[in-house]
């Protein structure tokens, strides 16, 4: 199995991977902060609670990472989703 380069930018496919499915509108937003893979990883870990995977590292979200974060918790409707 390879392995991604966790520093590429993340694209459409990995946004999908890492946090499912989306609607159009809110993965373009996610690639427009043009986010890395590992950006991605950790603003889904922030997202899921897990904010303690970072161990000793604990900082505030901040950067790519926290617009990420606000893009995949912000409310669906202001991205034009449904439940």
């Amino acid at each position: 199995m390879e392995t991604k380069d966790r520093t590429a930018k993340a694209t459409s496919s990995d946004i999908t991977d890492i946090l499912g499915p989306m609607s159009d509108t809110r993965r373009t937003a996610i690639i427009a902060v043009a986010g890395t893979i590992e950006q991605l990883e950790e603003a889904a870990a922030w997202a899921a609670g897990e904010s303690d995977v970072m161990g000793q590292l604990r900082r505030p979200v901040s950067g790519p990472v926290a617009a990420i974060y606000d893009i995949i918790t912000a409310v669906e409707e202001q991205y034009g989703e449904e439940d």
